[in-house]
């Protein structure tokens, strides 16, 4: 089947996958039911939402699209909890995966899968295990909590492993280094982030200061060097992750930076804004590279805050490197190309609050304020043999190194994002 790209200025509707509803008890608390965080395993083996109040739902992903395809988009998740059979980490047969419910014992504002196993081959890691005797296979599940606590689960039991205790503030941000290594780092209320290495019992390893206020999402580089922290006050900082350093601030930003997400090869970096706008970074030297503004005309600096209807509430890049989504308080799902200005396809959603590419890239799943998930088809498109060249280049090769090649100046624009 031939796959078209848009007409330039034609915006198409994204086709709806499937909803996961959240089951509304009678006299349930509105506040509190909010999911404010979707997440896919590594692996693609399971997918992981809050539904609101304590719990956060597990179920396996291929099980989940199933059922799509054979009843339709609607799945009410029922409130029975099943205790996921332990899967063999000896080589022998797994048992089949089934979905369950956590109850982390207070309100969930944040969750990461970490696995043991590097997403990319990008570093020689030694995992020695103290406390747990965990497999290559072992897949685990951290919840930020209201309470400022960080709970450390293995998916295949739901099992509690760990209860980290050190933030003063809710969690609002969890994130896994992709490397294999188990280092986790959370983003807290409390103006900071904090470094745990799950493979020393959940050592707390460093804290990182430098935030003036509330510290919404952090996300570490596909090669787990940097990580981006984005909070209140218009911040956006890098941080080197081998000496826990501070790289730069950047600049631009007129308002509450809420989201941040590298690129599938670390050469850009997007962040959302409570100031109507994503902006995409070269996070090497600081530039913004592009704009995608969702209101029209932008508001102007000091009119930044007014336009609430248009808050940018999350961004996502996709792991095919040229389109990323973003999602509003306009009641649209935006799937932009890194290329183009409009966005290439649109979809309606009510109360979003985050949203997430599924491991391979093909489904994008959004949280609400009623706890429930809505998924859609992302945009497809064959990347063309130059950007599969350019992410294969910018993998390994920062932006001033690029800059250093001995090569035509169009060709070096073009390494750079910037045409």
């Amino acid at each position: 089947m031939a796959i078209f790209p848009p007409q330039p200025g034609i915006t198409v509707r994204s086709r709806t996958i499937g909803e996961l509803l959240a089951p509304a008890a009678p006299f349930d608390k509105k506040c509190g039911r909010e999911n404010w965080t979707v997440a896919f395993a590594p692996d693609g083996s399971y997918f992981a939402w809050s539904q609101g109040h304590r719990t956060v739902k597990l179920v396996p992903w291929s099980q989940c699209l199933q059922n799509f395809l054979l009843h339709g988009t609607k799945n009410v998740t029922n409130s029975s909890s099943l205790r996921l059979p332990r899967q063999n980490s000896d080589g022998g047969q797994k048992n089949k995966p089934r979905e369950h419910i956590i109850d982390c014992g207070d309100i969930v504002w944040s969750l990461a899968f970490g696995s043991s196993v590097p997403e990319k081959q990008s570093r020689c890691v030694n995992i020695e295990w103290h406390r747990f005797r965990f497999g290559q296979d072992q897949l685990l599940l951290a919840t930020g909590l209201n309470n400022g606590r960080i709970k450390i689960w293995d998916v295949y039991t739901g099992k509690l492993l760990l209860n980290l205790v050190d933030h003063t503030e809710v969690v609002r941000d969890l994130t896994f280094a992709p490397d294999g290594s188990l280092i986790l780092v959370s983003a807290s209320r409390d103006k900071t982030l904090r470094v745990w290495d799950l493979k020393d019992d959940g050592n707390m390893m460093k804290v990182l200061r430098g935030h003036q206020n509330w510290v919404y999402s952090c996300a570490f580089s596909p090669d787990s060097s940097m990580l981006c922290s984005v909070g209140a006050s218009k911040a956006v900082f890098l941080w080197n992750m081998d000496k826990y350093t501070m790289i730069r601030k950047l600049e631009g930003h007129h308002h509450d930076v809420v989201a941040c997400d590298f690129s599938p090869d670390g050469a850009l970096l997007a962040t959302a804004s409570y100031d109507t706008r994503v902006y995409i970074w070269d996070p090497h030297n600081g530039d913004i590279l592009m704009e995608f503004g969702h209101l029209f005309p932008p508001p102007t600096p000091i009119f930044a805050g007014g336009a609430n209807d248009r808050w940018v509430r999350s961004v996502s890049f996709s792991h095919d490197g040229l389109h990323i989504a973003s999602l509003a308080d306009d009641k649209m799902v935006r799937f932009w190309r890194i290329d183009e200005d409009y966005p290439v396809q649109v979809a309606p959603l009510s109360n979003g609050l985050c949203c997430a590419f599924s491991t391979d890239g093909s489904v994008l799943a959004a949280g609400t304020h009623d706890g429930s998930v809505y998924f859609w088809a992302t945009p497809r498109q064959v990347p063309s043999l130059q950007h599969l060249c350019r992410m294969s280049i910018r993998r390994v090769m920062p932006t001033r190194e690029v800059q250093e090649l001995p090569i035509p100046s169009k060709l070096l624009e073009f390494l750079s994002y910037r045409i």
